[in-house]
């Protein structure tokens, strides 16, 4: 296995017990990219500490419920709203999905004693017209009001002529978001957001303390096809972030994986952002090892576990 931004040099993926053995490096930064906290859509990272989650998408072989009873039954107290086995789709939540649905979504999170911080719900119509992409967004927005989610997860679109449309609709609608209480913010995921300097850009283009970047380590691994070191990438994002998906990378094209098995060097990457500021706030699991319930299962305890131990280095 090689790990990037070694030369080529062979490295062993980063076992637990080797991360076990290193503490970070550096020190945490205090306040440097935190204007986010006078904003008001970002009720959950005020409350501070880590809040250790997973998405349904692990799940996705499953309807969404089956998918929160495996978060919860893994002990987690937070989740993100993704993927699961629908006849609607794929996404639990779209653009064409009834507030009413969210509704009763955000009430089956609350029963299983949860707290969505996280929702992924797809693209907006932004090629149609900037109307439409504006509605659009909207509707996205007011459906993570209706489940509870503090958070809107966006990762662009495929066509990258579009990106100046789109980061217009967003800006657009910032405020409109944050009178929700509802946190927009732009993950690494392909494209003209492929890296943390592309997403940086995309936020600054915005200009707004609503806007802001999810993170995705593994993403950076995946799109690059496992030339970019995210502990180098990582860099480029310190004081944006406010969130992470936590997701690791096996080359050539793997991520169905338990974080701390693959090729994330996650020390070093927890080092970079918190010194940029990321010093508490969500983490929530991407992906897992694939398999039967009960291998999920246990690949989501060992994960959260992992993330415990990553997170308590960090004091």
């Amino acid at each position: 296995m090689i790990h990037p931004g070694t030369g080529g040099t062979p490295r062993r993926p980063w076992s637990r017990r080797h991360f076990l053995q290193r503490t970070l490096a550096g020190t945490i930064a205090a306040g440097a990219g935190a204007a986010w906290l006078g904003c008001r859509a970002w009720p959950d990272r005020r409350q501070g500490g880590w809040q250790i989650g997973a998405y349904t998408r692990p799940w996705d072989a499953w309807d969404y419920r089956t998918a929160l009873d495996g978060i919860a039954e893994a002990g987690f107290s937070w989740c993100g709203l993704m993927t699961a086995k629908s006849e609607h789709g794929w996404l639990i939540l779209t653009a064409d999905s009834t507030l009413a649905e969210a509704a009763v979504i955000g009430r089956e999170i609350r029963q299983r004693g949860l707290q969505c911080l996280s929702l992924y719900a797809g693209e907006f119509p932004v090629d149609q017209s900037p109307a439409a992409g504006r509605a659009g967004l909207r509707k996205l927005i007011d459906l993570c009001a209706a489940c509870g989610a503090s958070n809107l997860m966006l990762a662009g679109v495929p066509d990258a002529n579009l990106s100046a449309a789109y980061f217009q609709v967003i800006a657009d609608c910032c405020d409109y978001a944050a009178a929700r209480r509802v946190g927009l913010s732009l993950k690494p995921h392909g494209g003209f957001v492929a890296t943390g300097a592309a997403c940086r850009q995309g936020v600054a283009r915005v200009g707004h303390p609503n806007f802001r970047i999810w993170y995705d380590p593994g993403n950076i691994l995946f799109y690059s096809g496992g030339q970019r070191d995210p502990v180098t990438d990582a860099a480029d994002v310190a004081g944006w972030v406010v969130g992470m998906s936590v997701k690791d990378f096996r080359a050539p094209r793997d991520i169905a994986l338990t974080p701390g098995d693959g090729q994330v060097n996650w020390p070093g990457v927890m080092a970079q952002l918190t010194r940029g500021g990321f010093t508490r706030g969500p983490l929530l699991i991407e992906c897992l090892e694939s398999g039967d319930r009960a291998r999920v299962l246990a690949s989501a305890r060992r994960a959260r576990a992992f993330l415990e131990a990553l997170t308590r280095s960090l004091s």
